[in-house]
């Protein structure tokens, strides 16, 4: 089988309809600050199954809200998993709070709930604050358990859920409870990068049940400003506001949230279409003892974002691919051995689970737009080095 053009690891998928959406924004009376802004905010919101959406202009900025929200400052420590994208403790370090890492469970690259209590049980009552996890490339964590250890240590929960829109775990009670439906968590995360399940350029909403959080995330979402009369120290006029915290401007227009607006309409099926293309992987490399396959419990939905195998040469099959135009893609290196990081106290050898998982660890393309065709391609090429090497 031959492929002309290259396959990347992710891609966005742009219909008609969400161009004709993105037109009727531009055509509109508002670009910025407009209805799409709230409907896109309920929409998601009730999508995920939380009472509040904040929309953001993307991830970061809505990992360094909920931080802020939160009242992380100086003095502050919070546990992160080293196993994620960098805004994910650098939200922290914004905030000028401090990072302890955790290392990850070996078979859901989430982080390991023993070693988060070992941690937790090393140092003094009240040395931590809070917690950031993440729901690595889609797997959802079981926030009901991480709850309840929060709980019993006086901590928060940051969730970034930024791979895991649609993903669930099953309680206790048996019911099914989705990523970021602030039941658990007090603030999740999700991104709208176009890699993501839902694509507006760049975007991401900040969701909580939680009203006080909710107002402290729309009050330093801009600039710390407020036109609410309840909330005025003094009022002018109709022309007054007042900047009452220093905030951001963390925005998104209207054009992007009517984009993902079109986007939301389509999550369900965009989902189960992710979760045929792992289904394929798994049977493909069912058996080749030289290839892990994602695991996963019978009782969680995987969002996979993320479909990422361990092979023995890990930078030998990269290099094959990418000469056979698949561009894979490595998930992550390490966070805690990054340069910056490193210079904090941090080193090799601090969280062996996940750098052992580095050093064998490789993303395939996972979108839903990746055709029967392109998928044989990438396994094609992924046994043939396999089977040669």
């Amino acid at each position: 089988m031959t492929i002309d053009h290259d396959i990347p690891y992710g891609r966005q998928t742009i219909t008609d309809a969400d161009v004709a959406a993105v037109n009727e924004a531009l055509r509109s009376d508002f670009l910025t600050q407009g209805p799409r802004i709230m409907e896109f905010e309920e929409r998601f919101a009730g999508y995920v199954g939380s009472r509040y959406g904040v929309a953001v202009n993307n991830a970061t900025s809505g990992l360094h809200l909920a931080a802020r929200a939160l009242g992380v400052g100086p003095g502050t420590r919070v546990i992160v998993t080293p196993m994620t994208f960098a805004a994910s403790a650098n939200c922290i370090r914004y905030c000028g709070g401090d990072v302890t890492f955790c290392d990850i469970d070996p078979d859901t690259y989430l982080m390991d709930e023993e070693k988060l209590v070992e941690i937790l049980d090393r140092y003094p009552d009240g040395t931590f604050s809070g917690m950031v996890i993440v729901d690595f490339a889609g797997y959802p964590h079981n926030l009901e358990r991480f709850r309840r250890i929060a709980d019993r240590y006086g901590l928060w929960i940051i969730e970034d859920a930024c791979h895991a829109p649609g993903a669930w775990f099953t309680a206790s009670d048996g019911s099914h409870q989705r990523s970021g439906n602030g039941k658990w968590a007090d603030c999740s995360v999700f991104s709208f990068h176009p890699v993501k399940h839902i694509a507006t350029g760049e975007g991401g909403m900040v969701t909580t049940d939680n009203p006080e959080l909710l107002e402290r995330l729309r009050l330093f979402r801009t600039h710390g400003i407020t036109r609410d009369p309840a909330l005025l120290e003094r009022n002018d006029g109709g022309w007054y506001y007042e900047m009452q915290e220093l905030g951001f401007n963390y925005r998104l227009t209207d054009i992007q949230a009517a984009l993902g607006i079109s986007q939301l309409s389509r999550a369900a099926e965009g989902l189960a279409r992710r979760q045929e293309i792992a289904r394929r992987y798994d049977e493909a490399f069912a058996g080749h003892t030289d290839i892990r396959i994602p695991s996963r419990a019978d009782d969680i939905c995987h969002a996979f974002h993320l479909y990422v195998i361990q092979v023995p040469d890990r930078k030998g099959l990269y290099d094959f691919l990418r000469e056979n135009r698949v561009m894979a893609q490595v998930h992550y290196a390490p966070l805690h051995l990054m340069p910056y990081y490193k210079n904090l106290g941090n080193r090799e050898g601090d969280l062996p689970v996940a750098e052992e998982y580095y050093r064998h660890c490789l993303s395939l393309p996972m979108f839903p737009a990746l055709t029967d065709e392109e998928q044989d391609y990438v396994i094609e090429k992924v046994l043939e080095f396999i089977e040669r090497v």
